[in-house]
């Protein structure tokens, strides 16, 4: 295999006394430094397996019972495979990070607009589980919210710091955790009240009336938008394509559904006082009344798991901000990092609904317009580089759009993945009649490419 792209100017990056490995901010991730299957499925599996999955699963299922709330979680998680999955073999094959196959596809110029607004989505993201930590550390121990809070935007911060080797052991540990938590809260409530009916669960309040079966698979799909759509930043680690589809599919659907699953059947088991709001938070059930060793368990068990989230989340919006700012991803970190943390202590992170219904429209119609860019070019990076892509923008925009009527107008439907579709239709009837008409295109030899 020749190597095609240029040689970085730094492979090991040197902080203080540290000698850190470089993160390629700026270019494709050589094959020398490609990592093994089960370390990137390490840094994938271990960052959806958390436990604010497995509230949204318990807030479906007290909507919709059991059976059609695991129906639900089941068709969100297929979207997301496919999508991810997608994106994740792009990246594997080419080496390169979002924010690099952004700029081939939206222009050099254009692409920070896409790449800017997802890395500052995740930052977001980061800032809400930021928050949740300190709440959750305080309302399950009585301690001092605002100071943990801070005492984890700290410890997230530095974890992120150290790169994608960080993220890869972080994940080994917390996805394990993640499952014997759950299993010892199913263990705890089987014993006291039984796991028998859970099947035949008919919900705790209307769904109906309150959410529709396509905005229940929404709310699936947007938890994972956002890093779903930067999976680059992860994948392009990979050996190869299929390294990084395997990588993609350990996460989706199998650590997802697992903690959406888990939600489900501790709600369906009524364990759970007010599932429709606190869903299938289950950290209660092992941390109040059974000694000190489950509730060490539960405090380290916050601490992992949602800096887990949070650490992914940092990255992708380090890595996106460190090639718009032609910067370093670790200086973004900190600085991000510190940014997000103020917000959380700000109470910033408590629109979260708010923050899901913006990822449910805007973000999927831009990994459409990706995928299909991507398939118009025979499955190869696309070879146009202008300074701004018109013809991708407004896919974009139609796909938005039609992720927003559906959301307002028709919620029974799934926005999402109607967003998706409107994008990538739209963007292939753009080109076409753009190539009928002469329209010339700019090809860039420089791209790099992996044969």
């Amino acid at each position: 295999m020749t190597r095609r792209w240029p040689v970085s100017h730094a492979e090991v990056e040197h902080v203080g006394s540290l000698e850190l490995e470089s993160e390629f901010e700026h270019e494709a991730v050589p094959p020398s430094h490609r990592k093994s299957t089960v370390s990137v499925t390490a840094v994938w599996f271990g960052f959806p397996m958390i436990l604010t999955c497995a509230v949204f699963g318990g807030i479906i299922t007290a909507l919709f019972g059991f059976q059609r709330g695991l129906l639900a979680i089941i068709l969100g998680n297929v979207v997301l495979m496919l999508y991810v999955g997608a994106l994740s073999y792009l990246s594997g094959e080419s080496g390169l990070n979002f924010a690099l196959v952004a700029s081939r596809v939206f222009g050099r110029y254009g692409y920070t607009v896409a790449s800017g607004f997802l890395a500052t989505i995740v930052i977001g993201w980061f800032a809400f589980q930021t928050g949740l930590t300190g709440l959750t550390v305080h309302q399950s121990f009585g301690w001092n919210e605002r100071l943990f809070t801070l005492l984890a935007g700290i410890l997230f911060i530095a974890i992120t710091f150290m790169g994608i080797r960080a993220l890869s052991l972080l994940g080994m540990v917390a996805a394990p955790l993640f499952l014997i938590a759950g299993a010892i809260a199913l263990w705890l409530i089987g014993r006291s009240s039984g796991l028998g009916d859970v099947w035949n669960y008919q919900g705790a309040t209307s769904g109906a009336a309150s959410l529709s079966i396509g905005a229940a698979i929404t709310i699936v799909v947007a938890t994972f938008a956002d890093s779903g759509t930067m999976t680059g930043d992860f994948t392009r680690w990979a050996k190869n394509g299929r390294s990084a589809v395997f990588a993609a599919f350990s996460a989706f659907p199998v650590a997802n559904f697992a903690a959406f699953l888990v939600g489900a059947i501790i709600v369906a088991s009524g364990a759970i006082t007010d599932p429709g709001t606190n869903g299938g938070n289950f950290l209660p059930v092992i941390a109040t009344g059974h000694g000190w060793l489950l509730f060490t368990l539960a405090f380290v068990f916050i601490i992992v798991n949602l800096g887990s989230v949070c650490t992914h989340c940092l990255y992708n919006g380090a890595v996106g901000w460190s090639h718009i700012l032609g910067s370093r991803m670790r200086l973004l970190t900190v600085i991000l990092g510190a940014i997000g943390t103020i917000a959380a202590l700000a109470g910033v992170w408590s629109f979260f609904l708010d923050w899901l219904n913006i990822l449910g429209v805007f973000v999927p119609p831009i990994g459409a317009v990706i995928l299909t860019d991507f398939a118009l070019n025979h499955g190869r990076v696309s070879p146009v580089h202008a300074r701004v892509r018109w013809q991708t923008f407004a896919a974009w925009a139609v796909g938005a759009v039609a992720a927003g009527i559906i959301h307002f107008q028709a919620p029974e439907y799934v926005e999402t993945l109607i967003g998706m579709v409107a994008a990538a239709l739209a963007y292939v009837l753009i080109t076409f009649a753009t190539r009928r008409a002469g329209a010339p295109v700019q090809a860039d030899s420089r791209l790099p490419t992996q044969g």
